[in-house]
């Protein structure tokens, strides 16, 4: 049984739930709820954690043949994910090559999607943090578009304001494919990952 610590970047508390920026977070809440898996506080690792098996029909499944999924959200803002992550990658005796960041992502319009492994962190704060805290950027990520804006919102505004009227209503087949996309890749590789789900 393979181990894989799968972590959805967001800030915590109702304020941010729905913000674009969130959206690695509601991810990890969908694969919790695929699992029935209740969300543990862990105070000191800054984090909430779950536990799920994810099997060939997908999460909650049974039988010998799982992957065993810690998800992880971490209770830090953006920019401080770097801690959490490595400290529960460190408590689950995990290398980076088995850590999965789901993450939103400015240069991919909205529902379209790449997995992917390493790379850089095109100045996103979750990604550059645990970079900073890992020593390394080789490790998985689903990477979740919600586009640049446009005119003349700023960046920042923009990743921290809710998904538009005209995106709420696909938002959560968004959700749901990004969590496919994780289960695939836990289950059968990048390469099948990225053959079923980049676009």
């Amino acid at each position: 049984m393979a181990r894989w610590l799968v972590v959805g970047l967001g800030n915590p508390g109702p304020a941010y739930a729905r913000q674009r920026h969130n959206v690695g977070a509601m991810v990890a809440a969908e694969l919790a709820r695929r699992g029935a898996a209740r969300w543990q506080p862990r105070r000191l690792l800054q984090a909430e954690l779950a536990e799920i098996k994810i099997g060939a029909a997908g999460t909650g499944a049974v039988g010998a043949d799982l992957e065993q999924v810690t998800l992880a959200r971490t209770r830090t803002y953006m920019n401080e994910s770097g801690g959490p992550v490595k400290q529960i990658l460190s408590q689950l005796r995990l290398k980076p090559d088995h850590l999965i960041v789901i993450h939103d992502e400015l240069d991919l319009d909205f529902t379209r999607l790449r997995a992917k492994f390493g790379g850089g962190d095109n100045g996103h704060n979750g990604l550059k943090s645990i970079r900073a805290r890992l020593g390394t950027g080789d490790y998985y990520r689903v990477r979740v578009g919600i586009g640049r804006p446009t005119g003349r919102i700023d960046v920042h505004d923009w990743v921290l304001s809710n998904f538009g009227p005209d995106q709420t209503d696909d938002l959560p087949q968004v959700v749901a494919r990004a969590a496919d996309a994780v289960e695939c890749l836990t289950r059968h590789g990048l390469e099948a990952a990225q053959q079923g789900f980049n676009s």
